[in-house]
């Protein structure tokens, strides 16, 4: 049974899907210091290019390799801009589920790039990697996130309560953590149908396709 994730492409109308590659550190450590970043992820704050470069060359291949997940940059298809990061991980091959998560970089949000990166990676998993299960953990408060698990046909199953620990600014400019609660959204197989043709509607890419 295969327990490792392909290095994979995945493309849609406006985007590519694609490994991290060293070329990307400067733009994945920019995008990594933005507030809602630092607010919502453990990313550590500062984040460097060194950091970045570490994620890329190491930490990437690393969870890859062991069949814990995969990492992918997400780039516009025209420009080849790094537009976000797409991650799975925790997977369960047995189960034949893992835990999707998602960063957008501050420039690139409202354009729908989220919904339709996580669509099309929810695509790939069902359908290339007979995957039965995704599922996203968003914190309570992070109404952005929430929409996206939305818009590409999640349930919310419930809450864990007290299980997620946020940052926010302090008065000096400092970080402090808080702690608040993870709502669990799960994906199945069938809870695509008619999610792309919603989306398409919308005016977002519903055309996917992987190598």
């Amino acid at each position: 049974m295969t327990t490792t994730f392909p290095d994979i492409s995945i493309n849609t109308d406006r985007l590519v899907l694609r490994a991290l590659e060293e070329a990307d550190a400067p733009a994945l450590a920019e995008m990594m210091n933005d507030e809602l970043v630092g607010a919502w992820t453990a990313v550590p704050q500062p984040f460097t290019e060194a950091a970045a470069r570490r994620w890329i060359t190491e930490y990437a291949p690393a969870e890859r390799a062991a069949g814990r997940g995969i990492d992918l940059a997400v780039t516009e298809f025209l420009t080849q801009r790094l537009v976000g990061i797409i991650q799975l991980g925790k997977t369960n091959w047995r189960v034949r589920s893992t835990e999707l998560s998602y960063i957008v970089a501050p420039w690139a949000r409202g354009e729908g790039y989220a919904s339709e990166a996580a669509l099309a990676t929810a695509q790939w998993l069902f359908g290339d990697q007979k995957f039965e299960r995704l599922e996203l953990r968003t914190a309570a408060d992070n109404t952005a996130s929430q929409q996206v698990a939305q818009k590409i046909g999640c349930i919310s199953e419930g809450v864990l309560r007290n299980a997620c620990i946020a940052r926010t600014r302090t008065e000096d400019g400092s970080w402090t953590e808080l702690r608040t609660d993870f709502i669990v959204w799960g994906l199945l197989p069938e809870d695509l149908d008619g999610v792309a043709d919603q989306m398409a509607e919308a005016g977002y890419s519903s055309y996917t396709d992987w190598s």
